[in-house]
């Protein structure tokens, strides 16, 4: 008798699909309020919300207002713009 492992599956904040934790990019919320892309662990401290890694769902988070449903805040511009170079890096690789 195999054990099954239960897949944690998360719900992308731009197209709104379940898909399993490792396919996704965790975008974090520390303490002291700042935005971070959680790309490679998934479990830096913080509030955590969760993209697809491409463009197309960054830009349906940003144009429906996913993150900041999520992180329950305005974010402001200066953050959206550092997480689109981010993930223009990511996408690239």
């Amino acid at each position: 008798m195999g054990v099954n492992k239960k897949v944690p599956m998360r719900k992308c904040v731009g197209c709104q699909e379940m898909k399993s934790k490792k396919e996704m990019i965790r975008v974090i919320r520390t303490s002291e309020g700042e935005f971070l892309l959680d790309a490679t662990t998934g479990r830096k401290n913080g509030r955590g919300a969760y993209l697809c890694p491409s463009m197309e769902c960054f830009k349906k988070a940003v144009k429906n207002k996913g993150l900041e449903r999520s992180f329950k805040q305005a974010i402001p511009k200066e953050v959206y713009e550092a997480l689109e170079k981010e993930m223009e890096v990511l996408e690239s690789e």
